[in-house]
């Protein structure tokens, strides 16, 4: 059993193409979007602004039932993911599909889920196993596991940044300097002497699990502080940025900025007067919209759209991603030398400006993408 037929025709009978005269031609093929959320993220994205607006243009969002097979489901155009849990395994399943390896089973799978506790949504189980792949090959899935598991750890978060050393007439982006340090927190001052990086350093969980805890950060001042840190996490050098970061959406090929306050800068009187580890919470995501605010025009004025949307561009395709966003700061005292500290996947969008208007045209292009390319390999 798949969608509800009734909500199904609802959606189809007010979904029509408008021609030049204004009036309506042949309705468009609807567009079903299965999603398998976290709760959290099920109701800061699926706003009703949003479902509203997506059923006006033809698209309908289904819920994905865990708890019955994906082939009674759908059919689906677009399948939409983001758990907390069973990146490892989901990791595992794209691997060995790819490898022309035997697809898990049901039972192998529930038991590996059971044993590691994993909570993995079955469709995504399924389209990352043999048979769902080959035989739905026209389900697009928003994004691959694997691509997504490069950006939960901070060690390889940054290093496509790093390996791309954008630098052109409008600004250089790069990365801070960091260190990974995986255990043994007594070892992290010798550590930090002999990789160079200059204090005050900020202090980030290794992984990152969608989990509060793993967005909160400190603030290391001194060299004996260090030892009170608790692996495995990065270490980042702190550059002082203005208090502003910029956060750059990135929806496809799609770019919206926003600006948010930061933490504020770290004088060198301040960093000899001061001792200690402080610690914060999601600092970009807590602070308030900084867009409104009376800012230096040294310190607000966002970064120039042309190096956006190169950078944009390279990570796409570097990353394998189409939706997540970049935390960028410009070192203080600069006008063209940018960092990317953070890489989200499926970012809140929901704070994001006209982001169902983004969202709702992104998804349309997509199947209509999908739809073409389908037409051609069977002409």
């Amino acid at each position: 059993m798949g969608l509800n037929m009734n909500e199904e025709e609802e959606v189809i009978q007010g979904c029509f193409s408008r021609g030049e005269g204004g009036g309506f031609q042949k309705p468009m093929k609807l567009v079903v979007v299965g999603y398998a959320l976290t709760s959290k993220k099920t109701k800061s994205f699926l706003q009703p602004k949003l479902e509203g607006l997506a059923r006006n243009k033809g698209i309908l969002f289904v819920a994905i039932d865990q708890n019955r097979p994906l082939s009674d489901q759908g059919p689906f155009d677009i399948v939409l993911h983001k758990e907390r849990s069973g990146a490892r395994f989901l990791r595992l399943l794209a691997l060995s599909s790819t490898r022309n390896h035997d697809p898990i089973s049901e039972v192998e799978a529930s038991r590996f889920q059971q044993e590691r506790n994993f909570h993995l949504p079955w469709a995504i189980y399924l389209i990352y196993s043999g048979d769902y792949r080959q035989t739905h090959p026209e389900v697009t899935v928003l994004d691959p596991p694997d691509a997504i598991q490069h950006v939960h750890n901070r060690q390889f978060m940054l290093q496509d940044v790093a390996d791309l050393n954008l630098s052109d007439s409008y600004g250089k982006v790069g990365v801070p300097k960091q260190l990974v340090v995986k255990r043994d927190a007594s070892s992290i001052p010798d550590a930090v002497t002999k990789a160079g990086l200059t204090l005050p350093l900020v202090a980030k969980p290794l992984v990152v699990d969608g989990s509060a805890k793993s967005h909160e950060l400190s603030l290391a001042y001194d060299q004996y502080s260090l030892r009170k840190l608790e692996p495995p996490l990065v270490l980042q050098e702190f550059v002082n940025h203005g208090g502003v970061l910029f956060k750059v959406y990135i929806v496809g090929e799609a770019i919206k900025v926003v600006r948010r306050f930061s933490l504020p800068d770290v004088t060198k009187r301040e960093l000899s007067k001061n001792a200690g580890v402080f610690r914060f919470p999601r600092v970009s995501c807590a602070a308030a919209s900084a867009d409104d605010a009376d800012l230096d025009p040294c310190v607000g004025e966002l970064p120039p759209r042309p190096l956006l949307e190169r950078l944009a561009r390279e990570l796409r395709r570097r990353l394998g991603l189409r939706l997540f966003n970049l935390d960028i700061i410009r070192e203080h005292g600069t006008r063209d030398r940018f960092y990317v500290i953070d890489i989200n996947y499926f970012p809140g969008y929901g704070k994001m400006p006209e982001y169902e208007h983004i969202f709702t045209d992104f998804l349309l292009s997509l199947a209509e993408s999908n739809y073409k390319r389908r037409s051609d390999s069977n002409s």
